[in-house]
């Protein structure tokens, strides 16, 4: 697994031990961002990254967020409950040497504490079908990890169901493989 784009390209992460955590492969993420940049429903002429504050929540290894500081976000938390996941993701960023620019929370996405700042990109991979991602962005945007123009991603399983959460509105859904991304807009964003 490799940093896709961005200042640390082609530098690779590790994955946490065992086979619980399931990083997303390099070209969802590629693909992920690459939509991002181009798309309709992020304000027309695509949504940049720079200097973007990012939630990468069910953080596993941290190569979503750690693929969003390597375009230009200028912070990313980490919020995972599995100490093992948070110690990959502290390696990777010290690795990259972007341990400043990045916080790491032991909690659950589905009960977090209040928000120290909003985020203008929440990036979500739970589990596979597990039901988790639409009570867990309700959850985060009542603690106000959600910018009031935030975009929500989510990587779910390819033939797993979805719906957004009231107050997000589904904006363009992909499928590559085994996996789907749904891309989320706040609503009135």
């Amino acid at each position: 697994m490799r940093i896709v784009a961005g200042r640390h390209r082609g530098r690779r992460l590790e994955a946490p031990a065992g086979g619980e955590i399931r990083p997303t492969g390099d070209w969802v993420r590629e693909a992920l961002f690459d939509i991002l940049a181009h798309a309709a429903f992020a304000g027309g002429g695509g949504w940049t990254l720079v200097d973007a504050q990012v939630l990468d929540a069910f953080a596993g290894s941290g190569a979503l967020g750690l693929e969003a500081l390597s375009r230009g976000a200028a912070h990313a938390v980490f919020m995972d409950t599995a100490t093992a996941a948070l110690a990959a993701v502290r390696r990777n960023a010290d690795r990259l040497g972007e341990g400043e620019r990045v916080t790491l929370l032991r909690a659950d996405p589905g009960k977090p504490p209040a928000a120290p700042a909003p985020a203008a990109l929440v990036l979500m991979d739970p589990p596979y079908r597990s039901g988790l991602a639409a009570p867990a962005l309700a959850a985060l945007k009542a603690q106000g990890w959600l910018a009031e123009d935030a975009i929500a991603v989510v990587e779910l399983a390819a033939n797993e169901d979805f719906a957004p959460p009231p107050g997000f509105a589904l904006a363009d859904a992909r499928t590559y493989g085994a996996a789907k991304l749904v891309f989320l807009a706040g609503e009135g964003a």
